[in-house]
């Protein structure tokens, strides 16, 4: 009787499936040829099987990475100065652990995976961006659904103008308009789908958009701490 890969890796030990992992992410750092397979299906027994002990592997697998994009997003100056490193990476476990169950989602490769996780700590990370921008603001009005001017708010001059060197470095008019819905006036995405339902279809578009605006926001992280410690 022959026994397929698929049915051999359900066999294996979570111990052993941790070391073949990490051994296989060693190689792709290094970009040689590397499978990744046995990270998938931890990430399986993990959130699908909804084991206690893969979910503590899967943990343990990524808080590196994830400690590393921290330190890599162009707000994490901001950031850290309201937490920790380590309540980050909490945070972008439990709001993926959430998501990825109420989705019912299922990952068939590494790569996905780490692009949903990615997203999630860049949700919580522009979160806190956010904040920062809205601390220094006063309440400004919502804009009707549809509306595509940017209402007159007495704000105070310095959110305003943190606000419009961020808009500089959005060349693109729809991101720019979602990044002043998401970051300025506060909104989920849900909320900007059901008001503004003429500018956005839905709430992939959004994501899509404000994936745009984080890695140009990236690119930009020197222009952008300069701009945030300004202001300080």
């Amino acid at each position: 009787m022959v026994i397929s890969m698929d049915e051999a890796l359900g066999e294996m030990q979570l111990t052993t499936l941790a070391d073949l992992s990490t051994r296989e992410r060693q190689l792709h750092r290094r970009k040689a040829p590397s499978d990744d397979r046995y990270c998938v299906e931890i990430l399986r027994r993990a959130l699908v099987g909804q084991s206690d002990e893969a979910w503590t592997i899967l943990q343990q697998c990524f808080s590196e990475t994830i400690r590393n994009w921290i330190r890599g997003h162009p707000s994490s100056d901001v950031a850290l100065l309201r937490d920790s490193e380590e309540n980050y990476i909490a945070q972008t476990f439990s709001r993926f652990w959430y998501a990825v169950r109420d989705q019912r989602l299922e990952f068939t490769s590494l790569y996905a995976a780490l692009r949903y996780l990615h997203a999630t700590l860049n949700g919580i990370m522009m979160d806190t961006l956010r904040y920062h921008l809205r601390e220094r603001s006063r309440e400004v009005p919502f804009p009707e659904p549809g509306c595509s001017q940017e209402p007159i708010a007495e704000d105070s001059m310095n959110s305003r103008s943190i606000w419009n060197s961020i808009q500089l470095l959005l060349p693109d008019e729809r991101e720019r308009r979602l990044a002043y819905l998401l970051y300025y006036c506060g909104l989920k995405p849900r909320d900007i789908v059901m008001r503004c339902s003429g500018e956005f279809d839905d709430v992939k578009e959004i994501y899509r958009l404000n994936h745009n605006i984080v890695e140009r926001l990236r690119r930009n992280r020197d222009r952008l701490r300069h701009v945030l410690d300004s202001d300080e």
